[in-house]
């Protein structure tokens, strides 16, 4: 669906390199004011000429490009879409009301993906129909600007020398691109702002805050950051970490078969994933390592002509394995749902592969790291579905298909996620000012330059600087998606993040486990907050939580990201809405039915209640034989006699978003 990629250090560049990056520019439509911009330029951005199949009303909104003034790239700009949470809010000079900003991820995806499809107030169907979505807007908590970027991004411009050279420079833009935003409305240099987002937005928006507290005149006052299954630590530490969790809580991706599970616990074992978290947390935990499999330089080949990298095996070869799965299945199930993609053949091999070899994995513990996946555990799930547990065995004709971001969404073809040809509509384009020397893509491969150190790092020095200046951090995560599992990405819970000193003390002191409720009362996840951070876990959400729990993630908004509810925060020695032992678990169960169909949802499958007894007992005494296991900085790949259980680690949030299906975290 959405988008999203990684944290990890490396040198990220798109291109063969005798192809020339593509050269856009803003256009500059009839009424534009001459001169700086200034308050005078709203009535040129606001939105007024009809919209092509909007037939419901929409709060006033104003849209087009802004410079990021970069010095000699006149046309680097970044594209906004605005709408106002009432009549003449955004344009007053008075107000003192909170604004947001919302950005997808990618790296390289529309944030009118986010608009469209998630959290903004009109709604593009399957069968490209236009239907309201006010009623779950953001916009209708307060004013909220949808941006594309970096410069490239969407409906973003760039010139063919003007691409980001890695994350420092697209915070840098950022910060100009605002400047010149506020002079257009003057109000919202000093209304708190709190900007969220989701997938690789984990990235973005740490740079984007690095920037703004470096800054010594920044433009806008910044309250808060939210970040939704966000892409805050390493590869393995938010895709393959979580993947017993994973299976723990969707068993029906192996049939609930004990025998794999044992051997992916074991994998998981060898592979050092069997992280120990303690509350508070005692020491820092190591980087995790990462051994490749034979498939691993099978995928990193298939990009390696489009795609540059370092020196770094484990840096590159995650990063091409998940912008290769990004980009392939954006393509080709979001774009084109009916083509044929190298990595949906590459699958098909591997499927053949199983088949001949008779690898059902029952039986396979035996203390070694597998050496077709090495510790890419993920796509050793995924591949296991596709081949031997219905629904997904469906998609086999079509060379395997698995939502990572929604895993009990198992239709195949997925529903239509196309924006395009609203956007590039002339009516809509002129509507909203946006460029005519480019059409807009959900996802671009723009070019990253070296990224230098890995982009984490900082996060003490930035939680340092958010407790002197007030600014609130937000992790929230979607219980039902396999790419940023909340295990690896789950606030600081999670390796990153429990790292992190914040307020004075490393990481969280207490294991999230107070429940929040929907507005009926009905359990909706997981809330915990320390020293101004917060963590919160969607039930029945994949990575595009507001997509999938569109009035859950309103309410989130209103109360823990805008607001003050108190629920999950710790005080001394008390919770405030108690603590329930059950959700302390490190697993919240999916929901039952598995969702299959054709472009729609036609049917649903649910294993016999014998099975899911019997697995609720094999698991209870699996769990009960818990072994603590103190991780190393190394990866034993030396023999290792029976199952070990990985120790009882909490909710991790890793941020962001594989790619599978991806669409603009």
């Amino acid at each position: 669906m959405l988008l999203g990629s990684c944290g990890v250090a490396l040198c990220f560049a798109c291109l063969a390199t005798a192809q020339s990056l593509p050269s856009s520019f803003p256009h500059l439509y009839a009424g534009a004011p001459s001169g700086d911009y200034s308050p005078e330029w709203q009535s040129y951005f606001e939105v007024i000429e009809p919209l092509p199949n909007v037939t419901f009303p929409l709060t006033r909104s104003f849209a087009g490009n802004l410079p990021v003034q970069r010095a000699d790239h006149p046309n680097d700009t970044l594209f906004f879409w605005a709408f106002e949470h009432q009549n003449g809010s955004l344009t007053s000079n008075t107000s003192t009301e909170p604004w947001g900003i919302w950005l997808n991820g990618g790296p390289g995806s529309s944030s009118m993906a986010g608009m469209f499809f998630e959290n903004g107030p009109m709604h593009i169907n399957g069968d490209y129909s236009m239907s309201s979505n006010t009623e779950f807007s953001w916009d209708t908590v307060a004013d909220y600007v949808w941006i594309d970027q970096p410069v490239g991004t969407g409906f973003s411009t760039a010139d063919e020398a003007g691409y980001v050279s890695g994350e420092d420079q697209m915070g840098t833009d950022f910060l100009g691109f605002l400047s010149n935003l506020v002079k257009v409305f003057p109000s919202l240099a000093t209304r708190p702002l709190y900007i969220t987002g989701e997938s690789y937005a984990g990235t973005y928006i740490p740079y984007i805050l690095k920037a703004h507290f470096e800054s010594p005149n920044p433009p806008v006052t910044i309250a808060k950051i939210a970040i939704g299954d966000g892409s805050v630590g390493s590869g393995p530490e938010f895709q393959d970490l979580p993947a017993v969790t994973v299976i723990e809580t969707y068993p029906q991706l192996i049939n609930y078969d004990p025998e794999v599970f044992e051997y992916f616990e074991e994998q998981s074992h060898l592979c050092g994933y069997d992280v120990n978290l303690t509350y508070p947390q005692n020491g820092t935990i190591p980087t995790l390592g990462y051994v490749p499999g034979i498939y691993d330089s099978d995928e990193a080949g298939s990009f390696s002509s489009r795609l540059k990298f370092s020196n770094n095996f484990k840096s590159r070869s995650f990063r091409s394995r998940l912008l290769s799965r990004f980009q392939e299945r954006s393509k080709t199930e979001d774009l084109h749902p009916f083509a044929k993609s190298t990595h949906f053949r590459k699958r098909e091999e591997r499927r053949q592969d199983w088949i001949q070899s008779k690898r059902d994995l029952t039986g396979r513990a035996n203390g070694t790291i597998d050496s077709r996946y090495g510790c890419d555990l993920l796509d050793e799930f995924i591949d296991y579905a596709i081949n031997f547990t219905f629904p997904w065995t469906l998609s086999q004709p079509d060379g395997g298909v698995f939502d990572v971001y929604n895993i009990p969404d198992a239709l195949d073809p997925e529903v239509p996620i196309d924006a395009s040809v609203f956007l590039n509509d002339n009516r809509t384009r002129a509507a909203i000012h946006a460029p005519t020397s480019k059409d807009w893509v959900l996802d671009f491969d723009f070019p990253f330059g070296a990224l230098g150190g890995k982009p984490m790092t900082f996060l003490t020095d930035l939680a340092t600087n958010g407790t002197e200046k007030g600014v609130g951090f937000v992790f929230f995560s979607g219980n039902d998606d396999s790419l940023i599992a909340h295990r690896g990405t789950e606030a600081p819970p999670s390796i990153p993040l429990q790292n992190t000193t914040f307020g004075g003390i490393q990481g969280f002191t207490r294991k999230p486990a107070t429940p929040w409720t929907d507005d009926s009362g009905t359990l909706a996840g997981i809330v915990h907050q320390e020293r101004n951070w917060t963590y919160v876990l969607f039930k029945g959400a994949g990575h595009l939580v507001a997509a999938t729990a569109p009035a859950n993630a309103k309410i989130f908004l209103q109360q823990f990201v805008f607001g003050t509810n108190t629920t999950g925060l710790v005080t001394g020695s008390t919770v405030t809405g108690g603590e329930d032992p059950e959700l302390a678990e490190d697993v919240m169960p999916g929901s039952d039915p598995i969702f299959y169909g054709s472009l729609s949802t036609e049917s649903s499958t649910i294993w016999l209640e014998a099975t899911r007894a019997a697995w609720t007992s094999f698991i209870q005494t699996e769990t009960a034989s818990v072994t603590t296991t103190p991780i190393s900085t190394s990866i034993a790949v030396s023999s290792t006699s029976g199952a070990v259980r990985r120790t009882v680690p909490c909710y991790i949030f890793t941020g962001l978003t594989m790619l599978l299906y991806v669409f603009l975290s």
